[in-house]
């Protein structure tokens, strides 16, 4: 039976510009779901051998590319590598292009590539890679609902996606789940670390946590329960937990204050590489 997202994109072209990480994640995701490799076109000055092996078309030449008129763009390239590179992509008018890079507003887009174009903002982020991402998605007033619902179900097969009203709130996105992951490999170091200061060997302290961890995003994730509750619940009056609890929830340096600390950070130094972007094109 063919997936839903095969039978959208059946007989379009999609030209992925970036073949790092976070564009191979996808790729992987996409073909999994049923996206043939002739459909695809990658440019990668230094492609893997993933990449490589994967039965694409590796970085086309102009004549080639504009042959097949490529229907979506996928750009998950660095924002640092933009005005190398996108100043010399010729794409079909109309076409839909899908930006992953953090920092570069629509306005710099539409002023690089044409105002001819769609554009949508995406920021997924890492556990794309095994199937458990969140996007937030933002689209320009070009876009029509076919190529939002391409994107979503481009977006979709790597995970769960919410759709924006405002472009500013990619910003906010980025600070909370674009950002996030690494805060949650942040907190398993931080607990295992004190595990081995509480006397535990290394590996059995980093076992210890990193299980814990796996454990409770899985019970967030297959229990209908909100987080708070979850946390009630295994929290004894007077107990063990709520010994550490009293810490990590103190009023005025807790957890909870620190967290809004550090998203507040990463959501200001996402406004500020957005303006960056911005002034550049001014110059």
């Amino acid at each position: 039976m063919r997936s839903h997202l095969q039978t959208l994109l059946a007989g379009q072209s999609l030209f992925l510009v970036g073949g790092g990480k976070m564009g191979m994640a996808l790729l992987e995701g996409w073909l999994a779901a049923g996206l043939e490799p002739s459909q695809f076109f990658v440019q990668d000055p230094k492609p893997s051998e993933a990449l490589k092996n994967s039965g694409v078309t590796l970085n086309p030449d102009a004549k080639s590319l504009a042959a097949h008129a490529p229907n979506i763009t996928i750009l998950a390239i660095k924002p640092q590598f933009i005005e190398a590179v996108l100043p010399k992509l010729s794409l079909p008018d109309k076409s839909l292009v899908i930006s992953l890079m953090a920092g570069v507003p629509l306005a710099t887009l539409s002023d690089m590539l044409g105002d001819k174009l769609a554009c949508i903002r995406t920021m997924p982020n890492t556990p794309a890679s095994i199937g458990k991402g969140m996007t937030g998605l933002y689209a320009d007033a070009n876009t029509t609902p076919e190529q939002r619902g391409a994107t979503e179900a481009l977006l979709q097969a790597v995970g769960q996606t919410v759709w924006l009203d405002t472009e500013a709130a990619i910003d906010t996105v980025t600070a909370i789940s674009g950002s996030g992951p690494a805060y949650i490999f942040h907190m398993a170091e931080a607990l295992a670390a004190a595990g081995e200061q509480l006397g535990l060997p290394q590996n059995m302290a980093r076992q210890l946590a990193e299980q814990t961890l796996i454990g409770a995003a899985a019970m967030v994730e297959q229990m209908d329960t909100p987080s708070a509750e979850l946390r009630q619940n295994v929290t004894s009056p007077g107990g063990t937990t709520q010994a550490a609890l009293e810490i990590l929830m103190a009023k005025n340096d807790g957890l909870g204050q620190l967290m809004q600390r550090a998203t507040k950070a990463a959501q200001e130094r996402a406004v500020a590489l957005a303006q960056i972007g911005t002034d550049t094109k001014k110059d």
